[in-house]
Formats: C-alpha cells, structure tokens, sequence
C-alpha cells in the first residue's frame, strides 16, 4: 500500500509541472492511457483517485492548449477580415477577383 501512496503523492506533484511543460499531443496521449487504465479497472482505490486526478490535471492542460489554438484562429480570421474590408481583398482573390477577370 506504501506504493500505491507514493504514486498518488508522485502524480499530485508532477499535475502542476503538467501544465506548464507538457503540449498538447503529450497531455492528450496520457490523458488517453489515463482513461484506459480507469476502464480496465484493477486498481486500488487509491490508485484511481490518483489517476483521475491526474485526468482532470491533463484535461485542463489539453482545453488550455485548446483554448489558445482557438484564440489563434480568431484573431488570424479577425486580420484576414480586417485586410480584406480596408484593401479590397488584396488584388482580387477568391470569386470577386474570377468576376473582375471575366468582366475584363
């Protein structure tokens, strides 16, 4: 049972370095086998207090990176939509530009 509090111990310690130090693709895959070992079941009470713990640390650092991505897109489309009200679009791409080339 010492093994099984050492881990809990370990994983409440290394949720905080979680967020700041792990991607997106890291946190996903160990969210991931975090999940799967919850529903294969087995463990300790214990041992899957830590592990959903360690899921809902996880969960955070994905939606995090989620969240930034999101505000990324949002502003890049908000520039995009800027340029294209304040210059015409930029030398006529997309169907406005196909029309004026027709016309001409």
């Amino acid at each position: 049972m010492a093994k099984t509090d050492e881990q809990a111990e370990q994983t409440a310690q290394s949720a905080p370095r979680a967020e700041t130090t792990l991607g997106y693709e890291q946190a996903r895959d160990e969210l991931v086998e975090v999940v799967r070992r919850l529903e294969a079941g087995g463990t300790s009470l214990e041992e899957s207090l830590a592990l959903w713990e360690r899921g809902e640390e996880l969960a955070k650092v994905c939606r995090r990176w989620l969240e930034g991505a999101r505000a990324r897109l949002d502003a890049a489309l908000a520039d995009e939509t800027d340029a294209d009200e304040d210059g015409g679009g930029g030398g006529g791409g997309g169907a406005e530009g196909a029309e004026r080339a027709a016309e001409g």
